[in-house]
């Protein structure tokens, strides 16, 4: 599982390239992300889910199906979301009831229905989180971090966007926000966007090694990648639209980054975990 420091960290990056790396590998993979809030949804055959898990897909070489992407909330304004399940709409909510009566009663069972249909088929399922892992005001409400990686028994790596400053501080405040049992969860951390030299990080790899007990896998570059994102303050949503037309461009486009991904991380210690 993928987690980040914060909302657009780069779990969607991670995940899609390591999708395309197992892939390739030999392995049966499949994208997963519990709930997901963006208003830039894939149309299948009477389903909707949201775009990064279809790309993901495509970088998987599988179907795109609902059951990647078992929750999708699409923003409406005022707290109120237009929620749809399994990729069918299922009705407009308010975030407080969506949270104290939805999430509370069927979140979690609506979650897990999905991941054990796609764990039955494929040999891997990588998950991608949401937002950060300890948001302690949503905390009980978060089916789709730290709960689910226990409920699925997934090892998590931590990734964190280092082109925003404060990297190594946000790492270590994850960590201890976390509970002891999640803690012991994280198997390790990537750093995201970075540029530079490489060298002027290790002190700090060898310091966050001593205060957490965890590695650092590798680092990720800063590079532009021509892949629809989410709507997020950080990205042009509408980079390139998810079409038949522009599936070549972006499978092109996902073996790029899955190159990059490749040769800048561990990737054996990562599959010692994933598999």
């Amino acid at each position: 599982m993928i987690q980040g420091t914060s909302s657009s960290a780069g779990k969607t990056t991670l995940v899609t390239a390591l999708c395309r790396i197992f892939t390739e590998k030999g392995f049966s993979v499949a994208p997963f992300k519990a709930q997901n809030m963006s208003n830039y949804a894939y149309k299948g055959k009477k389903f909707e889910i949201s775009r990064a898990q279809a790309v993901q897909a495509l970088a998987s070489r599988i179907e795109i199906s609902p059951d990647l992407n078992p929750i999708l909330l699409k923003p409406l304004g005022d707290y109120r979301s237009s929620v749809f399940l399994r990729g069918k709409f299922y009705k407009k909510m308010h975030a407080d009831d969506y949270y104290k009566k939805f999430i509370q009663k069927n979140g979690m069972k609506t979650v897990l229905r999905s991941f054990n249909t796609l764990e039955k088929n494929h040999d891997l399922i990588i998950i991608e989180g949401a937002g950060s892992p300890v948001e302690i005001n949503l905390t009980k409400y978060d089916i789709a971090n730290m709960k689910l990686a226990e409920k699925t028994k997934s090892p998590v790596i931590l990734i964190t966007d280092i082109e925003r400053g404060g990297s190594f501080g946000s790492i270590v405040g994850t960590m201890s926000l976390l509970e002891k049992k999640h803690q012991r969860l994280i198997k390790g951390f990537v750093f995201n966007k970075f540029r530079g030299d490489l060298d002027i990080l290790k002190p700090g790899f060898r310091k966050l090694k001593q205060n957490t007990g965890k590695p650092v896998f590798g680092t990720i570059p800063l590079t532009k990648f021509l892949l629809p994102e989410e709507d997020s303050i950080t990205s042009n949503s509408k980079q390139l639209a998810l079409n038949r037309q522009n599936l070549k461009k972006i499978d092109s486009e996902i073996e790029k980054l899955s190159k990059v991904v490749k040769s800048s991380l561990n990737i054996r210690a990562i599959e010692k975990f994933l598999l």
